[in-house]
């Protein structure tokens, strides 16, 4: 097949892009050229920028496009309605932060999303990208979708993954746990130990997701992991016997935390306070993308080659995780106290 990929040199991109090769297909890369330019020499590098520059696109033709770098409607709207004549299928990866009403488990992709008013659209379009994004991330994704399902009417797969880990994630929330459990000592660990977590391997999504372009497959999909329900403690404790640290994790409870201003998921990576009445967050229903090939490598694997990436990288501010000395702070706290 002929793959025009829009971005396809950072993270998911770049193992789409790995991926496609692999499999022996024919790949355009469109972005600005500014993310790791070197990556791919052998394919043909289209430069542009998808917020109002797309003239490198015109008159040309593809058998699918793969999108995983749409966060704008209307951005989305001016590639799919530039393609729609010139493409056969359209793949959007989106995100299961579409949702919302999230106070019960096992959201299906039926589920309710989150809506603008058309009066909130025209605010965001006027604040900065970074600034929209941020602020209704969950809300855009899905107007996005409606861009591309409206320009490849039944044509057209939508992927709404969960939070996707391994290696070069730059988001480091995945990898503060593997990083942490590594350093070994005293590690606190937050809340309920049987809390449900989701995440997924960034090769595995990207292996399904050219199997699905391959098929022309059209639909919406839940796509996060693992295969069966994973609690936090299994998932700390799993990181601690691949890495083989000494460590001693301490499960401090969620009131505690919040009481030292522990923030989750930014301080504690995968953790959502109880109070929080988010429980569908963390526990979506994959049954469909598994129906239709979503298979997992072991989660051993995401640990050891997140951790072997991580040792590659020399960087002093991480995006997530609890600061050290908070962290020593709280545990030397709880402990005196003898909770």
């Amino acid at each position: 097949m002929k793959l025009l990929i829009l971005g396809g040199t950072r993270f998911l991109g770049r193992f789409l892009t790995e991926k496609a090769l692999q499999n022996g297909h024919e790949v355009t890369l469109f972005n600005r050229g500014k993310t790791e330019p070197e990556l791919f020499p052998e394919v043909e590098k289209l430069i542009g920028d998808r917020n109002g520059d797309l003239e490198a696109l015109r008159g040309r033709s593809w058998d699918a496009v793969i999108d995983p770098s749409g966060y704008l409607p209307w951005s989305v709207q001016e590639s799919a309605e530039l393609l729609a004549d010139s493409a056969g299928h359209y793949t959007f990866i989106s995100s299961a932060s579409v949702y919302n009403q999230l106070d019960q488990p096992d959201i299906d992709e039926n589920h309710s999303v989150g809506k603008l008013l058309q009066e909130r659209i025209e605010e965001l379009k006027a604040m900065e990208p970074a600034k929209a994004i941020a602020e209704n991330y969950g809300e855009l994704k899905y107007l996005c979708e409606k861009e591309v399902e409206r320009a490849f009417t039944g044509r057209s797969l939508i992927v709404r993954p969960g939070l996707i880990v391994g290696p070069f994630d730059f988001t480091d929330r995945f990898s503060y746990w593997v990083n942490r459990i590594a350093k070994g000592g005293e590690v606190l660990a937050p809340g309920r130990r049987n809390k449900e977590i989701q995440f997924i391997d960034v090769r595995d999504l990207a292996e399904w997701i050219i199997r699905m372009v391959e098929s022309k497959a059209n639909g919406t999909y839940n796509a996060t992991g693992p295969a069966t329900e994973l609690t936090m403690e299994e998932f700390l404790d799993r990181c601690k016997e691949t890495v083989g640290a000494r460590v001693d994790m301490v499960w401090i409870e969620e009131k505690f935390l919040l009481g030292h201003d522990v923030k989750g998921w930014s301080d504690l990576p995968l953790w959502i306070p109880d109070s929080e009445n988010l429980p569908g967050f963390l526990s979506v229903n994959i049954q469909k993308a598994m129906d239709a090939g979503l298979t997992f490598r072991p989660l051993e694997v995401t640990i050891l080659d997140t951790l072997k990436w991580e040792s590659t990288r020399n960087v002093t501010e991480k995006k997530a995780g609890l600061d050290p000395a908070k962290e020593k702070a709280v545990l030397q706290d709880w402990n005196e106290k003898g909770l």
